[in-house]
């Protein structure tokens, strides 16, 4: 069952996101997230053995950057870090995660990854997804150039402002 804090943190995901309606559901519970005009209300049936059967959260209106959801992946997730180079050069542009999350690489297990050091890329190329609250994020480079580091593994937990990439800008 959702803890209040995650069905917040779903609530100012969707709030940001362009997304009209989001269902989840899991182990008898169901919550549906809509956006309306006057206003946007979250219905969250509750397990049966709750005394509680609805509970309507109101919600503040904005749209913002549009998320994409992916179907859910399960797979073991290790905590590693990639230390990044000790140079220092004024030309790397870093990419920084936007959000807490988990880093994916590609789009699924199967699918090569978006980006390898040595690719090129534009601003608005689609460099990796950050999972948060089992919405898949896709996050842009931001920065015409080429990927020089990858300073995060696949599956990795990242921070928000974390360095995921650097980039030698254009």
């Amino acid at each position: 069952m959702l803890k209040i804090q995650e069905i917040r943190e779903i609530i100012k995901l969707i709030d940001q996101s362009s997304i009209e309606k989001f269902t989840f559901e899991s182990e008898g519970t169901k919550i549906v997230l809509k956006k309306g005009n006057g206003g946007k209300f979250v219905q969250a049936p509750l397990v049966e053995s709750s005394p509680v059967s609805q509970q309507a959260i109101p919600v503040n209106e904005t749209a913002q950057p549009q998320m994409t959801t992916l179907p859910q992946q399960q797979e073991t997730v290790t905590n590693t870090s990639v230390e990044p180079s000790n140079e220092v050069d004024a030309s790397l542009h870093p990419i920084t995660s936007p959000m807490v999350g988990t880093f994916y690489a590609s789009a699924s297990p199967e699918a090569d990854a978006y980006v390898q050091p040595g690719d090129k890329v534009k601003a608005e190329s689609i460099v990796c997804i950050v999972e948060a609250m089992k919405l898949f994020n896709e996050i842009e480079a931001e920065v015409s150039g080429e990927i020089v580091e990858v300073l995060v593994k696949d599956g990795q937990l990242v921070e928000f402002g974390q360095p995921l990439f650097l980039v030698r800008s254009n």
